[in-house]
């Protein structure tokens, strides 16, 4: 029996992009069939399973099951990620709305919420008679970053254009998302939530130290609002409470370190800019706020800086362990690669490229990164591939504790 039981079967975490969003030029985008994850399910599971990698977040689009936006749902969309999942014994996070809703929907209508309730009330139902528990759930991703993209820089539907339409936008996304936890747990009352947001730190512009306010709300009041909100300490009205939050999804981009802007989005911070904090602070900060179970909910270098990035994020994932935040797994996002939403082209940041070919998407691992997870698995004794029932025993964290006791890294505040 485990001495420290963790919340999953492995400690490295993986998943898909899925975004489902009405882009700003009006088209609704299906980043699962940009990336041809539908049609190669099987085989991007094999690779997680054979890369000892047994959780991954999985979409269910909202938008293309539930049309009407009336809970009367189609989820056929979702039946190769389920025969994968069962075929391979890698547990899904079901995320249930990544940035995309039915058109039919207005997330500032009173019944968005209850909308949206319906729908997740349906996609428990659903998963529980197709796959056995446990059952992982994100119900809406990414709230502060939807509310900016959809409510005040316009990329997205509903594409308004002002940071008190971002407000009102976060407002009812968090209703929503409070409401769909209570939804699920209805059908599933052991399910767990993950409540993903990145981590973000901004920083006022060297020759306008005048903005330091402005950047420091950003820094210390929009990064933690929804997870405020969802927990009870902000509107408590809204129905919030730990046990909604549950697990802190804490994502980790270069570009959540940010120079403060007053419109549109804020510039991403350089190497080596006296701004930069440690990833290691960062996760302390949500740590102290929340004394929940965390996950980096999304973590990725790209091209070539793929490994070095996860050696960092390793490192300033063990110092905060040894600062003792209660860590209990780090998603290496995405498991194969995905295109910069504005310009198509790929970004190289999953475990594996996609290379065309023959009119469809070869699966190509590059192996420098997948060298830097096999030696940072041997680290923390971790499994480096998956038995017949991964399931069967969660992580035991006392070795993640252990490891970072032994390797004892430093915090620094830069990134490779």
């Amino acid at each position: 029996m485990a001495r420290h039981p963790g919340i999953f079967p492995t400690f490295f975490l993986s998943g898909f992009e899925c975004s489902t969003f009405l882009w700003k030029d009006g088209r609704r985008r299906d980043l699962v069939e940009e990336t041809r994850h539908r049609r190669h399910a099987l085989e991007d599971y094999r690779l997680l399973r054979d890369l000892g990698i047994g959780v991954a977040r999985e979409g269910i689009p909202w938008p293309l099951v539930d049309r009407n936006g009336d809970g009367n749902c189609d989820f056929h969309l979702i039946d190769p990620f389920i025969a994968a999942c069962r075929d391979t014994r890698v547990a899904p996070v079901w995320d249930l709305c990544h940035y995309g809703y039915p058109e039919r929907c207005d997330p500032f209508s009173p019944a968005f919420s209850e909308q949206f309730a319906l729908y997740c009330r349906a996609a428990a139902h659903y998963v529980s008679r197709h796959l056995p528990g446990p059952y992982y759930f994100t119900p809406i991703n990414e709230i502060t970053f939807f509310a900016f993209c959809g409510g005040e820089w316009g990329w997205v539907a509903p594409y308004r254009r002002s940071r008190d339409e971002r407000e009102v936008l976060r407002a009812a996304l968090c209703r929503a998302s409070i409401a769909g936890v209570k939804a699920i747990r209805e059908v599933l009352p052991d399910a767990r939530m993950i409540h993903v947001d990145p981590l973000v730190q901004v920083v006022p512009p060297r020759d306008r130290p005048d903005l330091a306010d402005e950047a420091a709300h950003e820094t210390f009041v929009d990064t933690f609002l929804a997870w405020d909100i969802l927990c009870g300490k902000a509107c408590p009205e809204f129905g919030g409470a730990p046990e909604i939050l549950d697990i802190v999804g804490a994502n980790h981009y270069s570009f959540g370190q940010m120079e403060y802007r007053g419109q549109g989005p804020h510039k991403a911070l350089p190497p080596g800019h006296e701004g930069v904090e440690p990833l290691c602070l960062l996760l302390h900060r949500v740590w102290e706020r929340y004394r929940r179970p965390i996950v980096i909910g999304e973590t990725s270098g790209l091209g070539t800086g793929r490994p070095e990035w996860l050696r960092d994020v390793m490192e300033e994932s063990m110092a905060a362990v040894n600062l003792g935040i209660d860590l209990h797994g780090i998603c290496l996002f995405p498991a194969v690669d995905m295109p910069d939403w504005h310009n198509g082209e790929w970004l190289h940041n999953g475990i594996a490229d996609l290379v065309e070919a023959g009119g469809d998407l070869k699966r190509v691992p590059y192996q420098p990164y997948v060298d830097e997870l096999r030696r940072w698995q041997r680290e923390l004794n971790r499994v480096t591939s998956l038995d017949e029932d991964p399931g069967s025993d969660p992580v035991e964290l006392q070795e993640v504790i252990d490891a970072a006791r032994r390797l004892r890294p430093r915090p620094d505040d830069n990134w490779h």
